[in-house]
């Protein structure tokens, strides 16, 4: 076994958290092997999150020179990036093309939802599949293993946060619910304020202080007892910090931002969420994950999953026609920003989806509404910052975009790339509530042309 080189003293509160931890299967030493490459735990990944499957010919991936009936009802447009396009719905990422690399040769075996979805955010297959896309995860995801590895850089601040949700598949099994993401709630609706960080009339400090002490102790009590609460110590701790945590206050606050920035952004959900994401990593949180299901949460068009449906006449084209103006506004708006501050090196964007759709685009003869059907054999993920070059572009798939054509990838190449950005060894292991050893990641490497 090679030894652990020490990356520094741990501080009082890490040597607490530690101990907390090792309720939901993290220990003292795994938490400074974690930290063992001597990287500032300052880095952060924010994802755009477009779960139901975005076709990866109307974003990233286009196939001009295909038949119509593969290539799609829309065109692509150049960037600034000789030989890269991408769909003409994006002009304002367009724009951008030299400040983000694609990876377009993305693939994986599960057509399912949930288990395809599991599979991208915590690199474990689902072991059994679940056709009626209602599986949840056996394993934590990436945010929530940053989160138990890794806190806010400030007191409170939360080490994971899902705008305006988490990932409705996920969940933190054997790390225990302390590792859970904090839910935002929409960041768009007047008067935006997550509801706990809004404490009863009358509590203050003092008396939040006093009332959580008690609980500790209670607790305590309950343990020696051999009643174990789990992570729930913990939870209330946290709970505790983001009520009284100017720094949490603050970076909640979108209304510290000039209008102009928030009309930059875009006053919708995705414009603000992004704009969230973005004070939320500056004040510490070490992911952020925008759940990008609809531009608003009572949207027709609900999610990205574009099957040809007459009934409701959710079409394709018109699908996309709507939201794309949403995505490039809000999308582009956070790159210029994690770019023109300076927080570049510090912040990786990501945005994709659990897996691409058909080759084939289909039509109703009655209705003319068109359609793609769920297809995990390829897809396209932007990613932005970090280590990742502007404008390169990681594998191809081929002519009628059906599977790689070079530089096939999985989605634990991307995650491991993403565990490296943080800081975390994506060999590093973690064990469950009988002991058993669970590695981050089973496989994949960081992918080298993201640097």
């Amino acid at each position: 076994m090679s030894p652990v080189r020490c990356s520094g003293p741990v501080t009082r509160r890490e040597a607490l958290r530690a101990g907390a931890l090792a309720l939901g299967g993290v220990t003292l030493p795994q938490l400074l092997a974690a930290r063992a490459d001597g990287r500032a735990p300052d880095t952060a990944v924010i994802l755009f999150w477009m779960w139901g499957g975005p076709s990866h010919y109307e974003t990233f991936d286009p196939k001009p020179d295909a038949p119509e009936e593969i290539r799609g009802p829309f065109r692509p447009t150049r960037t600034p990036v000789p030989g890269t396009q991408v769909c003409e719905l994006f002009p304002q990422l367009a724009r951008l093309a030299d400040r983000f690399a694609l990876v377009r040769s993305l693939r994986h075996e599960s057509s399912v939802h949930n288990d395809s979805s599991i599979e991208v955010l915590t690199g474990k297959p689902v072991p059994r599949p679940d056709p009626t896309s209602t599986a949840l995860s056996e394993h934590p995801d990436f945010g929530m293993i940053a989160a138990a590895l890794r806190r806010g850089s400030a007191p409170g601040v939360p080490g994971y946060v899902g705008i305006p949700k988490v990932p409705f598949m996920v969940r933190p099994a054997y790390l225990g619910v302390a590792a859970h993401g904090f839910a935002t709630g929409d960041p768009a609706a007047p008067g935006f304020r997550p509801a706990a960080l809004s404490p009863a009339a009358g509590l203050d400090r003092g008396r939040l202080s006093t009332r959580h002490d008690l609980v500790g102790e209670l607790d305590g009590l309950r343990r020696r007892a051999g009643d174990t609460p789990g992570g729930l110590g913990e939870m209330r701790g946290r709970a505790l910090d983001l009520l009284t945590s100017p720094a949490v206050a603050a970076a909640f606050d979108l209304g510290r931002e000039a209008p102009r920035t928030r009309d930059r952004y875009g006053r919708h959900l995705w414009g603000q969420s992004c704009l969230l994401a973005r004070r939320l990593v500056e004040a510490g949180t070490a992911v952020v994950t925008i759940d990008a299901l609809a531009p608003k949460l009572s949207d027709r068009y609900f999610s990205w999953d574009d099957h040809i449906n007459p009934q409701t006449k959710w079409d394709l084209a018109d699908a996309m026609r709507y939201r794309a103006p949403f995505m490039d506004q809000a999308l582009s708006a956070l790159l210029d920003d994690v770019f023109d501050r300076g927080l570049d090196r510090r912040v990786m964007v990501v945005a994709m989806g659990e897996f691409g759709r058909t080759p084939r685009v289909v039509r109703d003869a009655g209705t003319g509404v068109t359609g793609r059907d769920h297809w995990p054999h390829a897809y396209t993920a932007l990613v932005a910052g970090g280590r990742a070059p502007g404008g390169a572009v990681v594998g191809a798939t081929n002519r009628r975009g059906e599977h790689p054509q070079h530089r096939p990838l999985g989605p634990q190449d991307l995650l491991a790339t993403l565990y490296r950005h943080l800081g975390i060894d994506p060999r590093h292991e973690l064990h469950d509530a009988t002991g058993r050893p669970m590695p981050l990641l089973p496989f994949g490497e960081p992918i080298a042309e993201l640097g």
